[in-house]
């Protein structure tokens, strides 16, 4: 009997201000089989620091979070 946890990643971008949304599924398997699972999610909004986050977060942010999508952002929270 062996048990094998698998991790995988999958990404969403929501909205105007392309919130970027990770959600991790974690599984456990047991010879092969699959006996539980759980999912977590993780959102990142335009102002946040994704330095120690996966090559693909950083990524994805370099990319949408250009200046004028922050500018937005930062004009949504000063309403």
């Amino acid at each position: 009997m062996a048990l094998v946890k698998k991790v995988t990643y999958d990404y969403e971008v929501r909205g105007e201000i392309k919130t970027i949304q990770q959600r991790t599924r974690t599984a456990i398997e047991e010879d092969g089989k699959e006996i539980s699972y759980s999912y977590h999610r993780k959102s990142f909004m335009p102002d946040a620091d994704v330095s120690s986050e996966s090559d693909e977060v950083k990524g994805m942010a370099s990319a949408l979070w250009t200046d004028e999508v922050k500018a937005a952002w930062a004009a949504k929270q000063a309403e």
